[in-house]
C-alpha cells in the first residue's frame, strides 16, 4: 500500500509540475521553478490524501477545484496576470482529466491519444512559449526596498544612458514610488526634481517617442538589478505613467538581455 501511494504521489507530482510549467510557457512568461515545485508538491499530497481511508470525500469536485485554485495562487500569485495563468492551468488540468477518462475506456486509440497528450505536456512544459512576446522576471533592490516585477523585452527599445552607454530599463510610476517615493508630479517635472537635490544619484535620460519629439526621464543606478536571476548593469528609468496593459508587465527592458 505504501509503495502504491508513493507511486501515486510521484506520478501526480510530475504531471502537476508539467501543467504548472505549461501555463507559464503558454503565457510566454519565465517560469518560477521554486513556486511551481511547491505547488506540485501540494497537488501530489492532495492526491494521496484522497486515497486514504476515511478521506475519500476530498476527491469530490468542489474540493478538487479548491485544491487547483490554491495551487494556482501558490504558483502564480495574485493579480490580473496570475488569474490568466491560473485559468490556463485549470484548462490544462481539465483537459488532462478528460484524456485520462478516455484512456480508461481502453483501446489502442485511447492509449495513443493519451501518449500524445503526455508528449505535448512535455513540449509545453519545457519547450518555448506560444507567444511572440518575450517576458523576463526582474528583481530590483535599492537600500532596504525590494521590488519584483515582470518586464517586456522590447527589442525596439534602444534607450541608453548617455553617460555610461548602458541600456536603460523603464519602469512604471508605481515602482518609482515604491523604490524612491517619487510622485507622479515629480516624474513629470524631471529637471525641477533634480534641481531640488532631494534624491542624490538621480540623472536624466533623454528619449523620443511616438507623438513626442523629445523628452527626459528620471533615472538612477540601483544597488542591485537582476534579470531572470542574472545581475544586470542596466539603468532604471521612471516613467510618469503606467506601463503595460491588463497587468501583463510593469517594465520595458531595453537593448539585448
Amino acid at each position: 500500500m505504501e509503495v502504491y501511494l508513493d507511486l501515486v504521489m510521484l506520478l501526480n507530482f510530475a504531471v502537476q509540475l508539467l501543467l504548472l510549467l505549461g501555463a507559464y510557457r503558454l503565457s510566454a512568461h519565465p517560469p518560477d521553478y521554486k513556486r511551481a515545485l511547491c505547488a506540485a508538491v501540494m497537488g501530489s499530497i492532495y492526491a494521496v490524501v484522497c486515497l486514504l481511508p476515511g478521506f475519500s470525500g476530498f476527491a469530490k469536485f468542489p474540493w478538487h477545484i479548491l485544491c487547483l485554485c490554491l495551487m494556482s495562487v501558490l504558483c502564480y500569485g495574485w493579480g490580473a496576470l496570475a488569474i490568466r495563468q491560473g485559468a490556463i492551468f485549470l484548462f490544462l488540468s481539465f483537459a488532462l482529466n478528460g484524456f485520462v477518462l478516455l484512456m480508461g475506456q481502453g483501446g489502442h486509440v485511447s492509449v495513443m491519444l493519451s501518449a500524445a497528450l503526455l508528449a505535448v505536456l512535455c513540449v509545453v512544459g519545457f519547450g518555448g512559449g506560444s507567444s511572440k512576446r518575450e517576458y523576463a522576471t526582474v528583481s530590483i533592490c535599492h537600500g532596504k526596498k525590494h521590488v519584483r516585477m515582470t518586464a517586456l523585452v522590447d527589442t525596439g527599445n534602444m534607450l541608453k544612458d548617455p553617460v555610461t552607454g548602458n541600456s536603460v530599463m523603464v519602469v512604471d510610476r508605481m515602482t518609482a514610488d515604491k523604490l524612491l517615493g517619487l510622485t507622479t508630479e515629480q516624474l513629470e517635472d524631471p529637471i525641477g526634481t533634480i534641481s531640488r537635490g532631494k534624491y542624490p544619484g538621480l540623472r536624466l535620460i533623454p528619449y523620443t517617442a511616438v507623438g513626442k519629439s523629445a523628452g527626459m526621464l528620471l533615472a538612477m543606478k540601483m544597488d542591485e538589478l537582476r534579470i531572470n536571476g542574472q545581475i544586470s548593469t542596466q539603468i532604471v528609468a521612471f516613467a510618469p505613467q503606467a506601463i503595460g496593459q491588463g497587468g501583463e508587465y510593469e517594465a520595458l527592458l531595453g537593448g539585448i538581455v
